[in-house]
């Protein structure tokens, strides 16, 4: 499985300007990425803390694919282009955009 892991940092503004980019996110650009084609699931999560300091980040969201060739179709598609044209209008320089894959090799012997 490949990922499009999104980091979304706090919007200038306070509170407000926060809720109003959580508001277009919603209504503007989620509407675009579940067309993307590929896309196998979207899990979107608020940050509520950094333990043992401060973050600036206010949402990550992760959309899975079969594998990068999969994750690479729907990065072309006009779905996704689309997403991204949305994504520079409600959140100019607030995401950073992480490609991810598994890697059980890591993990210990014996673990789920």
């Amino acid at each position: 499985m490949t990922t499009l892991l999104v980091h979304f940092r706090r919007p200038e503004g306070g509170p407000e300007a926060a809720v109003a980019f959580e508001e277009a996110y919603a209504a503007t650009h989620l509407p675009l990425i579940v067309e993307t084609h590929g896309l196998r699931a979207l899990r979107l999560r608020r940050v509520t803390e950094a333990l043992g300091g401060t973050t600036d980040l206010l949402l990550v969201a992760e959309m899975d694919f079969d594998d990068r060739a999969a994750l690479d179709l729907g990065l072309a598609s006009e779905a996704m282009r689309a997403a991204g044209r949305n994504l520079r209008t409600i959140a100019p320089g607030l995401a950073t955009l992480l490609i991810i894959e598994d890697a059980p090799e890591l993990a210990p012997a014996g673990w789920r």
